[in-house]
């Protein structure tokens, strides 16, 4: 063979070698990587690597404490006893709830010996009870993870079920419509209503806990549009303004109540239904079940808190914001504490729903005063409470303007109505 064409053979065969074993190089050296990438992550639960124990959970049922869970790992009455006296103002064990979680995680070895015992007390807060060193008890709490949500949502039947409807936490509907207590009479909610808002949701491990600080708001309420904004500045507490930088709470509630409809609308000519006769009737009356929660629609002094002879248990308030006073006609009872010269705080329970004086049945006759007047209370406009003052409006309405643009930019299903 030619010696010229040997050489070259040779060095070919030398460099399919060389390719072959670098191949294989490279193969080991990615097949080790691709198992060190697989490693297995660590599960943390409690702050504790769930892979260095054997862990088993449970749930307290009726009538049970620790001494009946932890024996079932091996901790001593004696163990238990010193929980019980060393560690009382971290923890009552008396405390202990029944359905609520409990995690014991154990030793891997053959002594299967209880090294950490946790009882989750809410969705938050947990108690820890060490048993691996010396015997120990603390607190802990989960992480909590807030995520800025937007929802919207049209009324086609009730508002409960328009944000139902949209998968909707209750919470909320009870924080929104707290917010427009003052502005927005509910009952009077009509089809095609709709809201749009951004709100705080709070999630601890993954898992939804509830609803945090609502950001901003719109209810589009008989084709009016009410925005409310959370805001704080120097000069302005952290509360909820409108587009104009009025606060969105006022001096008074829309309604001292939940009621189930009303009875009697404020006249200057009224047939009472028990006298049988025409007379002024300057309030509103609330029909509602007997012991309906009746509460202070602003802050003020209870002016008076007693038998009224036709008007039953009655209380007036003189309240502290404008020359108002309110009256509540016809209670059962009267709140504990509520005398003349008590000092109340918008919201503040008063009384309950009775139908006692001059009365066909249980409803709360509601009544208005401004400097003496009686005025109706589902037409006067209560002005509102420490608006934005007018030095720092330039800056709020800078701030709300793109939050605004966010809130109508949430989609919402018009068709539904």
């Amino acid at each position: 063979m030619n010696t010229k064409l040997i050489i070259l053979l040779t060095l070919f065969l030398a460099t399919l070698t060389s390719c072959n074993n670098s191949e294989k190089k490279e193969k080991t050296t990615s097949e080790k990587k691709e198992k060190k990438e697989t490693k297995v992550i660590p599960k943390i639960e409690y702050g504790f690597n769930l892979n260095h124990y054997k862990v088993d959970t449970g749930r307290v049922e009726k009538n049970q404490g620790l001494t009946h869970i932890l024996p079932k790992y091996g901790v001593s009455s004696t163990t238990i006893f010193n929980i019980v006296d060393l560690f009382d103002s971290i923890f009552d064990v008396r405390k202990i709830k029944t359905n609520h979680l409990y995690t014991a995680f154990s030793s891997k070895d053959s002594t299967n010996r209880l090294l950490k015992f946790v009882y989750k007390k809410d969705a938050i807060n947990y108690i820890v009870f060490d048993f691996e060193d010396s015997l120990n008890v603390y607190s802990g709490k989960k992480e909590v993870v807030t995520k800025e949500l937007m929802a919207g949502g049209v009324v086609t039947s009730s508002l409960w079920n328009a944000f139902m409807e949209n998968g909707l936490s209750p919470a909320l509907v009870g924080k929104v419509t707290s917010l427009y207590a003052w502005s927005i009479d509910f009952f009077g909610i009509q089809k095609g209503d709709y809201f749009k808002v951004i709100y705080e949701a709070k999630y601890v491990d993954d898992q939804f806990i509830g609803v945090g600080k609502i950001k901003s708001v719109l209810f589009n309420h008989s084709d009016k549009s009410m925005y409310f904004f959370t805001y704080k500045n120097d000069t302005s507490p952290e509360t909820y303004y409108s587009e104009l930088g009025e606060s969105m709470k006022r001096a008074l509630l829309s309604a001292p109540l939940i009621y189930s409809r009303i009875s009697s609308k404020f006249s200057h000519r009224r047939f009472h239904p028990v006298l049988k006769y025409y007379r002024p009737h300057h309030g509103v009356d609330y029909a509602a079940p007997i012991g309906t929660e009746v509460v202070a629609t602003g802050s003020g002094v209870v002016s008076f808190a007693g038998w009224a002879g036709g008007a039953g248990r009655l209380v007036k308030i003189k309240h502290a914001t404008g020359n108002i006073e309110t009256k509540y006609m016809h209670l059962r009872r009267f709140a504990d504490g509520i005398k003349k010269g008590t000092h109340v705080s918008q919201g503040q329970k008063i009384g309950e729903v009775g139908s006692s004086g001059v009365s066909t049945g249980p409803h709360l006759d509601y009544r208005i005063f401004i400097k003496g007047k009686a005025v109706d209370p589902l037409s006067i406009d209560i002005p509102t409470v420490e608006p934005i003052k007018d030095s720092a409006l330039i800056e709020y309405k800078t701030y709300i303007s793109p939050i605004k643009i966010k809130l109508d930019n949430i989609a919402i299903d018009t068709t539904a109505t």
